[in-house]
């Protein structure tokens, strides 16, 4: 597959801390949990991809699709990432070529996304013999909240500024993906949820506790092709 750029737009972290424990057994081997203070985190992400199209070519000609994940924070011999536990998306030629190239859990999904403020996102995944997965809130930034960029060594950081992607391929080698764009700027969200069935679909009982909640600006993304992991 090749290197891709796009835009990502209206991404919202929503992200629970949980014990390592009730991670660890749900990714692969090579990967090790990793932690901030002590805790896991089990985030959901929705957000819309704006403009994706192969390095190199205008903006123009590029497609666009909302997409909603639930994910976590590992780390692979030291080199920290996210793992992601599903990728729902409304685009099935994309669906087909990331599960087959990139072996990523991508679904096919529907999914209603009403860019204006507050955001609406709706998804009920359709991939046929799948886990049944819908998702419904209203989300954007808390109002009056300032802009922020974050800092190393916050929690906030730990969650929004990873920049690389891992993988387990079909003979159980860890691929990896490198993702570049500019420091996040957040603010802190707020949402309105009504139904999200992404913990279920994924064998995770639903978090106790109050989730982080942020709002992410519009970034450029650049993404490399996958590779398999060598130590880095």
């Amino acid at each position: 597959m090749p290197a891709f750029e796009m835009g990502w737009r209206d991404t919202f972290f929503a992200s629970w801390a949980v014990d390592p424990g009730l991670v660890a057994p749900q990714v692969p081997e090579r990967l090790a949990v990793d932690t901030f203070d002590g805790d896991a985190y089990l985030s959901v992400v929705p957000f819309a991809i704006e403009d994706i199209r192969p390095r190199g070519l205008p903006a123009a000609v590029g497609l666009s699709t909302p997409e909603l994940n639930l994910r976590t924070y590992v780390t692979c011999d030291g080199a920290p990432g996210i793992y992601f536990f599903n990728l729902d998306a409304d685009d099935i030629l994309g669906v087909i070529g990331a599960r087959l190239f990139n072996r990523l859990p991508y679904y096919l999904a529907d999914i209603d996304y009403d860019a204006d403020p507050p955001v609406r996102f709706q998804s009920r995944r359709t991939t046929p013999g799948a886990r049944a997965a819908r998702f419904d809130a209203e989300y954007g930034p808390e109002t009056g909240s300032e802009r922020f960029e974050p800092e190393p060594g916050t929690r906030e950081h730990f969650l929004t500024e990873r920049y690389r992607y891992f993988a387990e391929g079909s003979d159980g080698d860890i691929l990896y993906a490198d993702i570049e764009h500019e420091t996040w700027t957040l603010r802190q969200g707020t949402w309105d949820l009504g139904k999200n069935g992404l913990f279920r679909a994924n064998g995770f009982d639903q978090p106790a506790g109050e989730p982080s909640l942020l709002y992410g600006d519009r970034v450029e993304v650049s993404a490399s092709s996958n590779r398999r992991w060598n130590g880095g």
